[in-house]
């Protein structure tokens, strides 16, 4: 701990000084933006569990609304945005907070620093992504340090949160305003060639411990693997593949991996086809007793991979049924996707994609097949002016009866969702002298 804040110390108070612009051009160059977003969505959602009442679905809307001020004073930059969202009519008056609050440093030769709140987002933001399609959206209070220059990227990131400013009790941390303590990351990423980049990243986590006999011990899990993205016209490839380590909460040792591939191909200017398939490694004994019965197992091990950071909606199927870790049980079978699609854009204004996923379990789970279910998605975008856009989705799922088991979804298993979002990102000022 005494050799992180001796680290921290510098990066706060010597990098600051050796990144002042060294011309009087750049120490008076002055700019201030302010931008504006705002999201109004409706959604329907049918076909899940019924309630006591007999009903299985719900229809309701929620609306986002940030105010982005940026300002920048030769190599310094400073943003703030507050944010407001809820559901509209909730009686908690939704939420009112900040979703981004930084101040940071450039240089010219490529170092940077930055402090505070703020948005992550690296590669196709599986490992790490804002998740910017929830109304909460993930921001973290964080030490962003690096390099950046010519075809190379280092970044360094380093996290530690708590509730409150303690005087005792030690560092123990839960029910916070994240999952974790603590985090340590290092990413780096090159363009060796034209068309191609790689990355590596190493991140670990400190995470409570929440045994009941435990006091103030913090579990750490690691995240590291590499990510590839080829570019030979008319073509799009990645492919990424990640390790995960450690303990859990609980003590238990984590084994656990995943691996994807994705590739688009642009047929012209109006059309793209896409496919891909990912793998999660899953328990390798996975039980679930059917309603009404009774089933324990004794867990030694994690083999269930969790990408904790991750943009969750942009990957697992639309309708978030698939997180690792909503299971029912609390356990992990693991995730497999395999999934084509399409877009079109007839118009400059206009675009409309579809895409069918065929959804399964990476281990077999006792007394039923693999197969959770096949997900069609259908997704319009219309664009009314530069500042105001119009977007619509309908998703249908049939799950199987593995679904059924794990998900304990209802007897139906026909699920239906559907959306509509206006989307408003005005640009109020923008002043520079």
């Amino acid at each position: 701990m005494q050799k992180a804040i001796a680290l921290l110390a510098v990066l706060l108070f010597v990098f600051p000084a050796f990144a002042q612009p060294d011309t009087v051009a750049q120490r008076g160059a002055r700019s201030l933006s302010l931008k504006a977003t705002h999201w109004s969505r409706g959604e329907y959602r049918a076909g899940a569990l019924p309630d006591e009442n007999g009903q299985d679905m719900a229809m309701f809307l929620t609306g986002k609304s940030i105010l982005q001020f940026d300002f920048s004073h030769g190599g310094f930059e400073m943003r703030i945005a507050p944010k407001y969202s809820g559901v509209w009519g909730s009686r908690s008056n939704g939420g009112l907070g900040i979703n981004e609050a930084w101040a940071g440093v450039r240089h010219p030769s490529g170092l940077f620093l930055r402090v505070g709140r703020q948005k992550l987002e690296y590669d196709d933001e599986r490992i790490i992504g804002d998740d910017d399609w929830t109304m909460a959206t993930n921001t973290h209070d964080v030490l962003k340090t690096g390099f950046e220059a010519g075809r190379h990227k280092l970044h360094l990131l380093l996290a530690f949160n708590q509730n409150d400013e303690n005087v005792n009790g030690g560092t123990r941390y839960v029910d916070g305003g994240q999952v974790y303590k603590s985090m340590q990351t290092l990413w780096y990423h090159v363009d060796p060639v034209p068309q191609l980049g790689a990355s590596l990243i190493f991140m670990n986590t400190g995470m409570q411990n929440m045994l009941a006999n435990v006091l103030n011990k913090t579990e750490y899990q690691q995240i590291f693997g590499a990510f590839l993205s080829w570019h030979p016209r008319p073509f799009e490839i990645q492919a990424s593949y990640y390790r995960q380590t450690g303990y859990d909460e609980y003590s238990l040792p984590i084994h656990a991996w995943m691996t994807s591939a994705e590739a688009v191909g642009h047929l012209g200017a109006a059309w793209d086809l896409n496919a891909g398939y990912f793998f999660m490694s899953g328990d390798d004994y996975y039980i679930v007793p059917r309603e009404g019965e009774i089933g324990l197992a004794r867990k030694t091990q994690v083999l269930g991979f969790n990408p904790i950071f991750g943009s969750h909606h942009e990957f697992y199927g639309a309708m978030d049924f698939f997180y690792v870790t909503t299971y029912y049980g609390g356990n992990s079978p693991g995730l497999q996707d395999g999934h084509l699609g399409f877009a079109w854009r007839p118009a400059e204004r206009f675009e409309m994609d579809a895409t069918y996923h065929l959804l399964a379990t990476g281990v077999k789970v006792r007394d039923t097949g693999k197969v959770l279910g096949h997900e069609l998605e259908l997704n319009v975008s219309l664009k009314l002016s530069q500042d105001v856009k119009l977007q619509a989705g309908y998703s249908f799922m049939k799950g199987t009866e593995t679904m059924k088991r794990l998900k304990r979804t209802g007897e139906r298993n026909h699920l239906h969702w559907g959306w509509l979002m206006l989307i408003v990102t005005p640009e109020i000022f923008s002043l520079t002298k």
